[in-house]
This record gives C-alpha cells, structure tokens and sequence, in this order.
C-alpha cells in the first residue's frame, strides 16, 4: 500500500468521532471487544464491528485472539505518521508566521 493510501485510510478512520472515542479506549490499556461495547450502549455490538474494522485497514488496531476474546490493541505509529508529515510541516510555518508578526508588533 502507499504511503498517500494509508494516509487516506487514517485519514478516514479519524474522521469519524465514535471511531476517536474507541482509540481512546484503548490509549491507556488493551480491551476486549465485549469492554468497548459495553462503554458505547447507545451502539450495538455489529456497529463497534464495523468501527474497529476500519480502524484495524487503516492499521490504527491491532486485534489479537485470545480463546474466546478479541483483544484490541491501539497502535499509535499511523498517527505520528500523519502528524511528522502533516501536522509539524504546517505547524512550523503557522509558528514562524507568528513570530515574524509578533517581531513586526514589537518594532
């Protein structure tokens, strides 16, 4: 897959808030698939499905068998991904702005 891809399916996958309230479920800790859908009771357990399946294609989960359960894992690396190619760019641009205005101000 190419890297514009799997930034497109990242992409995707945040920009969805139930898909950003499950990450962070998992910031802390691993869960189960039964323990994220008991923190969503407003969601059936089919729709939490569908939620991680996307999450897991954009490789933002790590889903792991353990006899019966379906431990999720969140795996962070896509995200500082899009923030080391997005994110820091624009951000050193939008700082070095604001610190020719403010030098500008206090001439």
């Amino acid at each position: 897959m190419s890297s514009q891809s799997q930034d497109d399916h990242v992409f995707k996958a945040l920009a969805h808030p139930r898909r950003r309230a499950l990450l962070d479920q998992l910031k802390d800790a691993p869960r189960t698939t039964g323990m994220l859908c008991d923190t969503f009771p407003d969601m059936d357990r089919c729709t939490v499905m569908l939620h991680l399946k996307v999450l897991e294609e954009a490789d933002l989960l790590v889903a792991r068998r353990d006899g019966r359960e379906r431990w999720n894992h969140l795996n962070a690396l896509p995200i500082k991904q899009i923030h080391d190619r997005w994110i820091s760019q624009y951000a050193t641009h939008a700082i070095s702005i604001l610190d020719r205005l403010k030098s500008d101000l206090e001439a």
